[in-house]
């Protein structure tokens, strides 16, 4: 692989499963090469977990729970737990954006901002196990009368390949600050991140058990989990084709479950917006992380006036955006982080054409110098496009845009609300009573105005329709990892 003086480079040892504290080889010792999309080699071998891993897992996550001292500790000691992993993070910061970089090509100036966060997400969640409380209830008769909210359980957490150490962090931190166990199933892609955040949880005196970490394929092993008569919630992250089959999984044992699924977020562009703003807004919007993030604005909606004028710099700017070794520190744009996806990408721009869309740019695979085993994709834009075309209507899940004109804020809304996706949009206008007009008429879980692809750990996130339900991050979070029950006590 070439390698970059400023990043660092750590030797990534090979990956074992962690189960009740400990790890441990496959159950048939088999083991799969985690492969870099930076120049195709392979980084270290990963354990191949099999159903009867995913079962030893979830019996010590089981075990852990009911007899366990986590489930039964007080908020400030599972905060105390929490704390101490956003410190053992900010530590190892560099080898967690390394393995974040080599394992799905995130150029690694991202990653190095995506570690502040995690810990800080680890923070809030720390702060909000202190605060989980019930209440005392008036009622009609002579009783005292109060709520207690406890944890649901057993927690499979089953992440994606795109934001490896985010995603998971979505999941970990709010279930085990509420006193839940969990069994992670990370990506088979990208599984580097999670290894190393359960090191750090049991260098930081998390109980053996509570956090157990499968890695192997994904629908083998999210099935098990799925059906397991142990697992008390299901908290998934990927496609709305894939959540389908874990809804319906899950439902024969009626587990609670929480789904952030795809999106085909619009990106709406006033012509009275502040258009050089508008511009950077929608390059990072779909161009952030190759596209491979679940609410890029993927579709970009601008009204006929400026059309010309945006597309105009928008495909400038891309088409001057060449794909980068990402453990270069200047790399904006880096590798797909898959064969799969690849190819996946490539097919859409082929559909693109057929469909009649107009190429602006890119729409082809690109070879850096010394490179030419991974999997880089031009920045890619498709202009003129029709919003019944597949190509607006079908997450795609890469670098590639498809800009659509709009005459009025009618058009503007009926066309963003045109698909069966709901996760995500952006407003772009000078207008204030515009923007929130247009923010409340829009079905989707987030609606930024002005900019996009904000996050913070207070505030909640999740989809309207087919991307989903139940929210992540903010205090909403904790519903999804708590249960309430009530009692009475008679005092007549």
């Amino acid at each position: 692989m070439t390698t970059i003086s400023q990043a660092p480079a750590p030797v990534v040892a090979p990956g074992r499963l962690f189960i009740d504290g400990e790890w441990r080889d496959a159950a048939d010792g088999g083991t799969r090469p985690t492969v870099s999309p930076v120049d195709g080699s392979e980084t270290a071998p990963i354990a191949h977990g099999t159903p009867a891993d995913v079962d030893a897992a979830v019996r010590a996550a089981r075990q852990a729970f009911d007899s366990g001292p986590w489930s039964r500790m007080g908020g400030h000691e599972r905060a105390r737990v929490l704390l101490a992993v956003a410190d053992l993070i900010e530590r190892d910061a560099e080898e967690i954006a390394y393995r974040e970089t080599v394992d799905m090509g995130k150029p690694i100036m991202f990653a190095r901002q995506e570690v502040p966060f995690v810990a800080m997400a680890y923070r809030y969640f720390a702060g909000l196990a202190t605060q989980l409380s019930g209440a005392t209830r008036p009622t009609a008769t002579p009783t005292f009368t109060y709520t207690l909210r406890e944890p649901v359980g057993v927690v499979g957490a089953i992440t994606p390949f795109n934001f490896p150490l985010v995603l998971a962090t979505t999941k970990l931190a709010p279930a085990l600050a509420a006193g839940n166990t969990v069994v992670h199933k990370p990506s088979e892609a990208t599984p580097l991140s999670a290894l190393k955040i359960a090191e750090l949880f049991a260098e930081a005196g998390l109980p053996a058990g509570v956090l157990n970490v499968i890695t192997g394929p994904g629908a083998e092993l999210g099935q098990a989990l799925s059906a397991h008569p142990a697992v008390d919630k299901i908290s998934f992250t990927g496609s709305t084709a894939v959540g389908r089959e874990i809804i319906r999984t899950a439902a024969e044992s009626l587990k609670k479950v929480t789904m952030e699924l795809g999106g085909k977020s619009p990106n709406i562009v006033f012509a009275d917006a502040y258009l050089d703003q508008a511009v950077q807004q929608a390059f990072f919007g779909i161009f952030y992380n190759k596209g491979e993030i679940c609410t890029a604005g993927s579709r970009l909606l601008v009204q006929r006036p400026v059309y010309e004028e945006v597309v105009g710099k928008l495909v400038e700017q891309a088409a001057a955006t060449l794909p980068g070794n990402p453990l270069d520190p200047q790399t904006l744009f880096g590798p797909l982080a898959h064969r799969a996806q690849f190819e996946k990408v490539t097919e859409y721009t082929r559909i693109g054409r057929a469909e009649g869309a107009a190429l602006l740019t890119g729409g082809e695979a690109y070879r850096p110098e010394g490179l030419e085993g991974g999997l880089y994709f031009r920045p890619t834009v498709f202009g003129d496009v029709d919003s019944a075309m597949r190509i607006a209507q079908e997450e795609i899940f890469g670098p590639v845009l498809s800009v659509i004109p709009f005459d009025t804020e009618e058009d503007a809304i009926a066309l963003a609300n045109g698909t069966q996706y709901g996760l995500a949009a952006g407003v772009h206008t000078s207008d204030v009573k515009r923007a929130h007009r247009v923010a409340r008429a829009l079905k989707a879980g987030t609606c930024w105005i002005n900019t996009y692809n904000l996050f913070d750990p207070a505030v909640p996130f999740g989809g309207y329709k087919a991307s989903g339900f139940g929210r992540e991050f903010g205090p909403e979070a904790l519903e999804s990892y708590t249960q309430t029950k009530s009692v009475w006590t008679d005092l007549s």
